[in-house]
């Protein structure tokens, strides 16, 4: 075995998970997706495909219209995005696994902004490289950028760059000049940069925008940019394992060449369902991020009136990453709360060690109430360690 893979953390979500899949007296808000079951005609699309019998293998990058409408899905939210740079991935995390393949090689420098969820963490280190991480700052609960530093980060031999803003998990958000700095830095270094914009329509300040900030606002088509994307999140379909990236037409070849040797393909049938949702995107995504508003704006308050707790309303994203004071040990409170309290969240040092001490809460709820449910266990959990 490779030493890379033996010396790989194994997850720190799933452990506290395993601690209580299963049992009836727990309330999970661990992992990152909403409770609520993929829309009926996303699904019945699928079943629609199923039934004419399309089990066979498809193109490598994608059903040629499914290309096509994530093309035009995007050129409308960020401006001209020709069809020829899309590659439909079986998943968003399949996605960033196949641009790190494509991109690094062993012993290349990799800069990632941290805390992130493990998998962009892992992906760069399963290929060998070396992994530099420049921390975001908590202040009063919201974590933030030193853009300063990050720039001073990245030099001539950073290979890639790896931010997933809106942030898992902490919310934090990058800014439109922000990315154009980054972009422009990047430029001058000669490094790539890889952007996990996944959660960018989950995006709540402010109101009025459809998504969030978007390195593709800023770039042109031939830039060293790959953005990752998913179908999990905005069209509740995580389980479905479906993702896209968007690449400069110079590397839409070899993408089809690494899916090929990855996965050959996505199902037809998921593809079909894809369809569906971006047909009739409109009756699905505004509804899902407002009930996600409601779901942050119920849990959020609670959590600050809580003595011991520190936490600010994230701007995007689905989850309150928060700070239990006394706290040194993020993991082990998390399964504590799980054995104790009978409340699944997962634990903050799975994301950065600066997270220490720090718990993510996933508020996609379907019912706000069992966020209520989950703040009374949390109090009266924290009431019982002060007694």
């Amino acid at each position: 075995m490779r030493k890379a893979i033996q010396d790989l953390a194994e997850s720190q979500i799933r452990e506290v998970a395993n601690a209580g899949i299963g049992r009836d007296d727990v309330l999970p808000f661990w992992f990152g997706e909403s409770d609520e079951v993929t829309p009926a005609f996303i699904r019945e699309a699928a079943i629609e495909s199923l039934q004419r019998g399309e089990t066979f293998y498809a193109h490598n990058l994608g059903l040629p219209e499914l290309r096509e409408a994530i093309a035009g899905y995007m050129s409308a939210l960020h401006g001209a995005i020709a069809t020829e740079r899309i590659a439909v991935t079986s998943g968003g995390v399949n996605a960033l696994m196949l641009a790190v393949q494509c991109l690094v090689d062993p012993g290349d420098e990799v800069v990632a902004v941290t805390p992130v969820w493990p998998n962009l963490t892992a992906q760069p280190l399963i290929l060998g490289a070396r992994l530099r991480c420049v921390p975001l700052r908590p202040v009063d609960g919201q974590w933030t950028l030193d853009l300063d530093a990050l720039l001073a980060a990245i030099t001539p031999a950073t290979r890639l760059l790896i931010v997933n803003a809106p942030n898992n998990p902490t919310g934090w958000t990058l800014r439109a000049e922000e990315q154009a700095a980054l972009l422009a830095h990047c430029r001058r270094t000669g490094t790539w940069i890889l952007a996990d914009e996944v959660y960018e329509r989950l995006y709540y300040a402010p109101a009025t925008l459809a998504c969030a900030p978007s390195f593709l606002d800023q770039a042109e088509p031939d830039d060293r940019l790959v953005v990752v994307h998913s179908f999990s999140k905005s069209f509740l379909m995580t389980g479905w394992r479906l993702g896209w990236l968007v690449v400069p037409a110079t590397l839409t070849q070899a993408m089809g060449k690494l899916i090929e040797f990855n996965t050959s393909c996505a199902s037809v049938f998921t593809q079909r369902a894809a369809l569906a949702a971006l047909a009739r995107r409109d009756e699905v995504t505004p509804r899902v991020v407002e009930h996600l508003r409601q779901c942050r704006d119920t849990l959020v308050p609670l959590l600050a009136a809580m003595p011991q707790v520190r936490v600010s309303a994230a701007q995007g994203g689905m989850y309150a990453f928060f700070q239990l004071e006394g706290v040194d040990d993020s993991l082990a409170v998390a399964k504590r709360l799980v054995r104790e309290a009978g409340l699944g969240l997962a634990p903050g040092s799975a994301f950065a060690p600066q997270a220490q001490g720090w718990l993510r809460w996933c508020f996609a709820s379907r019912d706000p109430q069992r966020l209520v449910q989950g703040a009374e266990r949390l109090g009266r959990w924290l009431n019982e360690q002060r007694a």
